[in-house]
């Protein structure tokens, strides 16, 4: 698939104008489960990308499950447990089957998975740009009732961007985003944001590294929050234990799928640390999986998953996902709540394969 972006996005690593992903639909029994790869055209993010999920997903992942009967996603889990990394194209295929599941069981996918609740909070990311158009986008959104903002940051642009917001809005929930463009030796300057009363500095060192972000966590007082690095179970784990982390951004896509997100999510309840649901761009299939998942408890923390209209003019579901004073409404219905607009859905296609048992 492919959307064109509203306005282009700008983070650490670059610049979004388009949305390209693949989009997976399993079918059983008549039913339909849906799921959006997350990973991007190119390793700029996580070392997966379009190509390479969807040849492994072809060759390797779906030949696996086709014609088999499952009787729980977590026996799914299992088929696709032996092979390494590659946790965005075994995710795919795994939150689909979720999706399926719950419709063969005519309940929502929230409830299936542990969560509860009518809507979730939901906060914003703001790309970067001018301090003067940030501070603009900031009221507007402030205006519209969202719980927190997230400020895209870079070595260069971070302390007179905060200073400047923080000046405009004092009683703002705050937080910043690095994506992993500072290192040890810029302690200093996030010393610095310790000023600015910020929720959380999120990923601000190497997006595979863990120890150094124990090392950073011991040297300031503003609590360090890990999204890249924490990819399974045990790699949060490790980063709890050494007090690497005092939030995570739980990414159903980036965790190989909703079992691993569930079980990162109880552990980080089990050692007290708040969770959240990041967001990677999603349209409406990933952004209605995002919205169930963020029903789940230890969710305390206000996800990415604002309006869709703030990426896209036209979305690929019939339903509307807006966020309405801060507060997203989960998807009614059976499974993620949500179905596909079929006549957009053939103008924004790229390519369509089909495989069978």
């Amino acid at each position: 698939m492919r959307l064109p972006l509203v306005s282009p996005f700008t983070i650490a690593t670059g610049t979004m104008t388009e949305k390209i992903f693949p989009l997976l639909i399993l079918r059983s029994g008549g039913l339909e489960g849906y799921a959006e790869g997350v990973m991007d055209t190119l390793p700029d993010y996580l070392e997966e990308t379009v190509a390479g999920a969807m040849d492994l997903l072809a060759t390797v992942l779906l030949p696996q499950v086709l014609g088999k009967a499952f009787p729980h996603p977590l026996s799914l889990a299992r088929v696709l447990a032996p092979w390494r990394g590659n946790f965005m194209a075994r995710a795919t295929l795994e939150m689909a089957f979720w999706d399926l599941w719950a419709k063969a069981l005519d309940m929502p996918l929230q409830t299936v998975l542990g969560g509860e609740g009518e809507a979730v909070d939901v906060g914003v990311s703001l790309g970067i740009a001018p301090i003067a158009a940030t501070l603009d986008s900031v009221a507007s959104h402030v205006l519209q009732g969202y719980r927190r903002i997230k400020l895209k940051v870079k070595r260069g642009h971070d302390i007179a961007l905060l200073e400047a917001v923080r000046q405009e809005f004092p009683d703002a929930h705050l937080t910043v985003d690095a994506n992993c463009s500072y290192t040890l030796a810029d302690t200093d300057l996030i010393r610095r944001m310790d000023e600015f009363d910020l929720d959380y500095i999120e990923q601000p060192l190497a997006w595979d590294d863990i120890h150094d972000h124990a090392t950073l966590q011991s040297r300031v007082r503003t609590p360090i929050c890990l999204d890249e690095c924490i990819r399974t179970v045990e790699h949060a784990r490790k980063a709890l234990q050494a007090d690497a982390a005092r939030v995570i951004n739980i990414k159903v896509g980036r965790a190989g799928g909703h079992a691993a997100a569930r079980a990162i999510h109880d552990l980080c309840e089990a050692f007290c640390v708040p969770v959240w649901c990041g967001g990677m761009l999603e349209a409406g299939i990933g952004r209605a999986h995002n919205i169930h998942l963020s029903t789940l408890p230890n969710f305390t923390k206000p996800g990415d998953t604002s309006s869709a209209s703030r990426y896209f003019t036209r979305d690929i579901i019939e339903q509307k996902l807006e966020a309405r004073d801060g507060r997203m409404p989960v998807p009614e219905g059976p499974g993620i709540g949500v179905t596909l607009d079929q006549h957009y859905l053939s103008t924004a296609t790229l390519s369509r394969q089909e495989f069978r048992p």
